[in-house]
């Protein structure tokens, strides 16, 4: 029988790419079970301090940090930062009594993952990146289940008999609006080939800067752009905006429309970016973030090359390559459909409600 008055402790942060994975699977039990009720903990000076209670969900913040692999003085309060949290994590799992606690990846992970295990509370993880956090190499053992979205990752775990190949969880509105209505929705021409370029809500600097230089000529040349350039690139927008080929700003708030107008993408790796555009079937242009720790968004990026899924380029090299490769992938429609093709192979559009019944299934078993 299904336990009626559920209670989850989800431990997520950091970036997007473990908060939205992490919103996205309390959607799906919320489905299952309306009567669920959750607790995110995270940080309180970041995205997932705003992003969760927008999306109606209770947050509690914990003293954590990941510790940089450079010589920072943030580091010397790494160690305080392990115990205060721990004790902070153990605190918040005796009082909200939780059935389970999910960890979505990240240092955020951690202590929270830590505590509930001291307290022999069912833990479950979800790992996004093809190449797995030191959070999840240290928990995957113990986990209940582990949850991941590349088969690579598994080799990389303590355990496999607990390793379940399932996908990203990525938002049920991707795939529901048509080319038509999100060129539409960018006063683009329908007829014109479309590149969407994006580098997270804070930009790419490499990125803007390599599109920046080219992007006169290409749209001279008949090729229109949707630019998300964020809030930290270097230049003013306006420059752009007289363009009638160049949709530019600093946020899409409807990335579902930014998609589907899109031919071809150019983007970071990180693990939920290439969750959507599987999920889509997108052509794409990935430049891996080259400071992402452990250089996962590398190993990511060379998962979708490997399958024909997509190209990269390396960061250091894209203000002098991404033109001329991205000129030719769009004179090649025979490349793009391939890509295509290979892309929707590698989407799993259903992650978020089987990992949703997964986690309700082990739930009733307890």
């Amino acid at each position: 029988m299904q336990k009626v008055n559920l209670k989850i402790i989800i431990a997520a942060g950091g970036t997007g790419g473990h908060v939205f994975p992490a919103v996205a699977i309390a959607d799906e039990i919320k489905k299952i079970n309306p009567n669920a009720e959750f607790l995110f903990v995270g940080r309180k000076d970041k995205i997932e301090a705003r992003i969760v209670p927008q999306r109606g969900y209770e947050f509690s913040s914990i003293w954590i940090s990941g510790f940089s692999r450079s010589l920072r003085p943030d580091n010397l309060l790494f160690p305080l930062k392990v115990i205060v949290s721990l004790v902070q994590s153990f605190f918040l799992i005796k009082k909200n009594k939780p059935d389970a606690v999910i960890g979505t990846g990240g240092y955020v992970c951690g202590p929270v993952m830590y505590a509930a295990l001291l307290l022999k509370i069912p833990t479950v993880l979800h790992e996004s990146n093809s190449y797995p956090g030191l959070a999840t190499r240290m928990l995957s053992g113990r986990a209940a289940i582990v949850f991941t979205a590349f088969a690579r990752t598994k080799q990389w775990l303590k355990r496999k008999d607990n390793v379940e190949l399932i996908g990203t969880p990525t938002r049920d509105v991707l795939g529901t609006v048509s080319r038509e209505q999100g060129i539409r929705l960018f006063n683009l021409d329908p007829s014109k080939e479309t590149v969407l370029v994006f580098g997270g809500s804070l930009g790419a600097a490499s990125i803007n800067q390599a599109v920046r230089e080219m992007i006169t000529e290409l749209t001279n040349a008949g090729i229109q752009f949707i630019w998300q350039a964020g809030k930290s690139n270097a230049f003013p927008l306006k420059e752009f905006k007289m363009n009638k080929n160049i949709w530019v700003g600093e946020f899409i708030d409807r990335m579902e429309y930014a998609y589907a107008a899109a031919d071809v993408v150019i983007c970071r790796s990180g693990a939920t970016t290439l969750a959507e555009l599987t999920r889509l079937g997108k052509a794409s242009i990935l430049v891996p973030y080259p400071h992402a720790a452990a250089d996962h968004q590398t190993f990511n990026a060379r998962s979708m090359v490997e399958s024909g899924a997509a190209m990269m380029i390396a960061d250091r090299n894209v203000k002098s390559v991404l033109k001329k490769e991205l000129i030719h992938l769009l004179s090649d429609n025979v490349k793009i459909k391939q890509m295509v093709e290979e892309s929707k192979k590698l989407g799993k559009p259903n992650a978020g409600s089987e990992i949703a019944c997964r986690i309700i299934e082990l739930l009733n078993q307890q």
